[in-house]
C-alpha cells in the first residue's frame, strides 16, 4: 500500500485530503499537535466523513494513524523517509514551523540513498503555497541535501477548494463537508510524474485555476462574511437570505469575472456557471458556517496579494470597475470580533493611528488614487477622527 504523510489532522485534512488519498489506496499518517485527534486516530484507525446534502452520504476512511510531531518528531521523520507523497493542510502561517521537520525527513531519504522521487504538495489557501514551503525548507538543508531536492523532491503548487465549516461532533474524528471539492496540482513542478492521484486535476499552468478559486471562492465567501457581519447576521446561510447581500456577492463575482477574462483563457459562460455554483454552495442549508470563522484574521485577508487588495489593484491597473470590492474593504475595516486577535489589533490601529497610515500599513497599497478610494469606503462605514 502506498504511504502518505499529511501535516494537519484538522477537518480539512481529514475531510478533504484524507478522503482523496484514501480513495487512491494510500495509508495515511496524519501529523499534528492536537493530542485529542492524534490519540483518536491511533485508537480507532478509521473515521467517517459526512456529506452535507439531502442524502447525508457517509464516506469511510481507514488505514490511518496519527503522529504527534511535538512529542514524536522522530516518527514523523521516519514516515517522510518512507512516504510516496507528502501533503499539508495546516495553514500558511504554520508552514514555516514544520519546515525543519520536513527538511529532516528529506535528509533521511538522502542518507538512505533513496532515488524514489517525492512530491510535497501544500494544500493551502494561498498562491504559490508549495514553492513558499520549499523556500522555508531550504533554510534547513545543506548543499548536498539541496542538490538532492533538486533531483528528487518536487514542490508542486496546488489549488484546493472545499467548504468544511467549524463543527462539534461527539466523535472527534467525524467530519461534515460539502459534496463539492476540487484539487488542482501543477504537474510541471512534479518530480514523481508517474504518481497521479485520481480525483486531482493536473494542469501545466496552475495560475488561472488558483486565481479563479482564490478570487471567486475565498473573496466571495469573505464578501458575504463581512457584509453579513455589518448587517448583524451570524451565519453565512443566514446572510445570504438577505437579497442585498446576495446582490453584493453577485456584483463582486462580476468584477472578478472581468479580471479573470482579462488575464486568462476562460470563457464568460464557464465563469458564470462556476460563480452560480459557488452561490449554491455558500447557501447550502446543511452547512451552518459562522461568519466569525469565515471573517477571521481580517488583517491577513487585507494583505497586498490577498483576496481583496490584489484583484482591486489589478482591476484598477486595467481601468476595470472594482467599486463593490472596495466597498467591501470598507466593511472589513469596521469588522469587530473580540475573540479574533487580528480584528482587535485592526481596531486598535484605527483608534491610535491616522487612517491613511493604517491603510498603507495593512494593505501595502501606495497608489494615491486607490488609497483615496479605500479611505472613502472605510470612512463610509467607520466613525474615525482622522
Amino acid at each position: 500500500m502506498k504511504q502518505a504523510v499529511h501535516f494537519g489532522a484538522g477537518n480539512i485534512g481529514r475531510g478533504f485530503i484524507g478522503e482523496i488519498l484514501h480513495q487512491n489506496d494510500f495509508a495515511i499518517s496524519f501529523v499534528d499537535v492536537n493530542e485529542t485527534i492524534i490519540d483518536a486516530l491511533n485508537a480507532q484507525k478509521e473515521y467517517d466523513i459526512e456529506l452535507a446534502s439531502d442524502a447525508h452520504e457517509a464516506i469511510h476512511v481507514d488505514n490511518v494513524r496519527g503522529i504527534n510531531n511535538a512529542k514524536n518528531p522522530e516518527a514523523v521523520i521516519a514516515a517522510i523517509a518512507d512516504a510516496d507523497v507528502v501533503t499539508t493542510a495546516i495553514g500558511p502561517n504554520i508552514l514555516p514551523f514544520i519546515a525543519e521537520l520536513l527538511a529532516q525527513g528529506i535528509h533521511a531519504r538522502h542518507v538512505a540513498n533513496s532515488t524514489t522521487p517525492l512530491d510535497v504538495i501544500a494544500c493551502e489557501n494561498m498562491i504559490g503555497g508549495s514553492q513558499f514551503f520549499l523556500s522555508k525548507v531550504k533554510e534547513h538543508l545543506d548543499e548536498a541535501d539541496l542538490a538532492y531536492v533538486d533531483q528528487y523532491v518536487g514542490f508542486p503548487n496546488a489549488a484546493v477548494d472545499r467548504i468544511v465549516p467549524n463543527q462539534s461532533n461527539v466523535d472527534p474524528l467525524h467530519v461534515i463537508v460539502e459534496p463539492f471539492c476540487e484539487w488542482v496540482v501543477d504537474e510541471s513542478q512534479m518530480k514523481n510524474a508517474a504518481l497521479k492521484i485520481d480525483g486531482v486535476h493536473y494542469a501545466s499552468d496552475l495560475e488561472p485555476f488558483i486565481e479563479r478559486k482564490l478570487f471567486s471562492v475565498n473573496t466571495g465567501h469573505a464578501t458575504v462574511a463581512y457584509n453579513g457581519a455589518a448587517a448583524g447576521y451570524t451565519t453565512i446561510t443566514e446572510a445570504l437570505t438577505d437579497e442585498t447581500i446576495m446582490a453584493t456577492l453577485r456584483d463582486v463575482q462580476a468584477e472578478i469575472r472581468a479580471l479573470l477574462l482579462a488575464k486568462f483563457d476562460f470563457t464568460e459562460a464557464d465563469l458564470v456557471a462556476y460563480h452560480n455554483t459557488i452561490c449554491e454552495r455558500f447557501a447550502n442549508p446543511y452547512i451552518i458556517d459562522k461568519i466569525t470563522r469565515v471573517g477571521r484574521t481580517p488583517i491577513r485577508k487585507l494583505g497586498y496579494d490577498e483576496r481583496f487588495i490584489r484583484p482591486i489593484r489589478e482591476l484598477s491597473e486595467r481601468d476595470l470597475p472594482c467599486d463593490t470590492l472596495i466597498a467591501t474593504v470598507g466593511k472589513i475595516f469596521t469588522y469587530q470580533d473580540e475573540n479574533d486577535q487580528q480584528a482587535v489589533e485592526l481596531q486598535a490601529k484605527l483608534a491610535t493611528t491616522p487612517l491613511v497610515d493604517v491603510i498603507k500599513d495593512v494593505t501595502g497599497v501606495t497608489d494615491a488614487a486607490l488609497i483615496a478610494k479605500l479611505t472613502a469606503a472605510i470612512k463610509a462605514n467607520l466613525k474615525v477622527k482622522n
